[in-house]
């Protein structure tokens, strides 16, 4: 069993618990982990802003940061945070409701600690897709 705790420190957006758990579950069960632990935060710009900057040098808000702490022998622990105020911003600007935004980002942050990568045009392909059919999985539209 994956275990999926969430943090919710910006209400900027509605979290759907429920959902969020599955789509970890569900992407990680899929890439061959059995065990582990996935905290997920939701957290604001300025706590965003700050991680990027001390993680990745990048003194910018962003929409998801994934950790990977322990990975192998089908046991995965890691850390997804996502900004609720990016997906209250940019949901509408997509189409989407800013709730389903914040599912996009969490699903987007356990693909990258599932081993996708978005760098390359040809990668970034390979997980838009991905993120895609798991959002559909969930019951959510693709934009």
């Amino acid at each position: 069993m994956i275990r999926v705790p969430i943090a919710v420190l910006c209400r900027a957006v509605p979290v759907d618990r429920r959902r969020i758990r599955r789509g970890v579950r569900l992407v990680l069960s899929e890439a061959g982990f059995e065990t582990g632990e996935i905290s997920v935060a939701v957290v604001d710009d300025t706590e965003m802003r700050a991680l990027h900057a001390r993680y990745l040098n990048d003194d910018s808000a962003t929409d998801v940061l994934s950790f990977p702490l322990e990975v192998g022998n089908n046991h995965i622990e890691g850390e997804i945070v996502v900004c609720a105020e990016t997906a209250a911003r940019q949901g509408p600007r997509f189409g989407r409701p800013p709730e389903h935004e914040l599912i996009l980002y969490v699903v987007h942050g356990a693909l990258h600690l599932a081993g996708y990568d978005d760098v390359a045009a040809r990668d970034r392909a390979v997980m838009r897709q991905r993120q895609d059919e798991y959002l559909e999985r969930l019951g959510l539209e693709t934009a």
